[in-house]
């Protein structure tokens, strides 16, 4: 048990302190606004206030977590035995920076609020955000910063015992398009085939011929070599499916498609599943659309949804949130960048969403995903091998620290054809290191 003192305990303060000391450092914590009960009390204690008494282990708070209101505030970096760090304390303090106040800005999201940059699918860009411009996203900080905190606290208190951190893996599959050519019905198919012959694609024409004569595998069916490379370890694998109308950017086949549905069906008898909202449901006016997709995909499973991922992972803040618990959802993976690899909210472990104008906390469960093959391969260009050791190098952050690391990949992009030649390999080697070190 470790014991903080402050003047206020404000849900803020409380909020990040349970996260950083019972959900990562895996110790019970308690609180007290009585100066009189802190300095008689014989508990591993922190003074998390404005006066410091004597030579207690003492952080003076940074004033971002006694706001009641959504202020942007003025961050300066903080240097600390060569890293950089913000949210600066006092130098009479046992860290010259407010790690509790640093670490509720990163997992609340809480520049996302006020930051009005979008990119042209209405995301928040990971170039607005703090680490990016820091030099901070490859690094869970938020880990990093609560692991430091806990050296010096057992420096101090011998007594403390915090458990070694555990690597968890997770692989995640997205089902945005279950065929390329196969089960999407005579006049989508024939507009597909008249398109690709009056662009001179004939090759694309010929294979589409091959996969509806039953000659050739769909290039998007990569069931079965995903049930290969999963097999032993099926509670490790998370498949999202999307269940919206046709659209710009849903296109999917038809929910109400019998080889769908046997397909949803087949693979949440073998793993977990989950629904992938929309693009339209992430819309200002698509709460409706979410309620029906949830419902389709009830109805499919004959299973309530527990379990989310946002479509082209479009997140508005709290409108995504809010919506998803409304629908029941209680857990959500959306959290990370399109754009850029690494630790979207600073952290790699699994945590509550905090909604800032309600000023509490909620009871969705946000676990965030560093790497995307999307990402790797279209965002940052890179060749198969210098993606496996970006992987590899998120790995081991996660690794260092505990927590859990969260991929994301497509049935389409494991074809091992065209542009994705070579990707399969990269996927094979995570997964194997993953399970490896997870199963260790």
């Amino acid at each position: 048990m470790i014991l903080i003192y402050t003047e206020e305990l404000t849900p803020r303060i409380e909020y990040i302190s349970r996260l950083i000391f019972t959900t990562i450092l895996q110790n019970e914590v308690s609180f007290t606004t009585k100066s009189s009960k802190f300095l008689v009390s014989d508990l591993p204690k922190i003074n998390y206030s404005y006066e410091k008494f004597g030579n207690e282990f003492y952080l003076k708070p940074h004033r971002f977590l006694h706001c009641k209101a959504l202020i942007q505030p003025n961050i300066q970096p903080v240097w600390y035995n060569g890293e950089k760090y913000f949210f600066e304390s006092s130098a009479d303090s046992d860290l010259p920076f407010d790690p509790l106040a640093a670490s509720f800005y990163l997992v609340s999201r809480y520049e996302e609020y006020l930051d009005t940059q979008r990119d042209r699918h209405n995301r928040f860009p990971a170039e607005e955000s703090i680490l990016v411009k820091y030099g901070l996203l490859k690094k869970p900080v938020v880990n990093i910063w609560a692991h430091l905190l806990a050296g010096k606290l057992k420096a101090r208190f011998p007594e403390l015992i915090f458990p070694e951190p555990k690597f968890e893996f997770l692989s995640t599959i997205d089902i945005d398009n279950a065929w390329a050519y196969a089960h999407k019905g005579f006049w989508r198919s024939f507009g597909a085939f008249s398109q690709a012959v009056s662009k001179g694609h004939f090759t694309e024409a010929r294979n589409r011929i091959r996969v509806w004569q039953g000659r050739q595998t769909d290039p998007y069916d990569t069931y079965n070599f995903l049930n290969k490379t999963y097999e032993g370890n099926e509670n490790k694998v998370l498949f999202f499916f999307l269940l919206g109308d046709y659209k710009r950017f849903d296109k999917n086949v038809s929910w109400k498609n019998k080889h769908l549905q046997k397909l949803v069906k087949e693979t949440a008898a073998k793993y977990s599943v989950g629904i992938h909202p929309s693009f339209s449901a992430s819309k200002k006016k698509g709460k409706k659309k979410l309620a029906t997709e949830i419902g389709r995909f009830k109805k499919i499973t004959a299973s309530e949804v527990t379990k989310s991922r946002q479509h082209f992972l479009r997140l508005r803040l709290p409108r995504s949130y809010r919506r998803l618990i409304k629908a029941g959802i209680s857990e959500d993976y959306t959290m990370g960048y399109p754009s850029h690899t690494g630790f979207r909210a600073g952290t790699c472990t699994p945590y509550y969403f905090y909604d800032l104008k309600r000023e509490t906390a909620t009871s969705l469960k946000i676990i965030p995903f560093q790497v995307m093959d999307v990402t790797l391969h279209q965002y940052m260009g890179l060749p198969p091998e210098e993606a496996s050791a970006e992987i590899e190098n998120l790995m081991q952050e996660v690794k260092n620290v505990g927590g859990v690391f969260s991929a994301i990949w497509h049935n389409e992009t494991l074809n091992d054809m065209d542009d994705w030649k070579g990707y399969r390999d990269v996927f094979i080697k995570m997964n194997q290191k993953g399970f490896e070190w997870a199963n260790a």
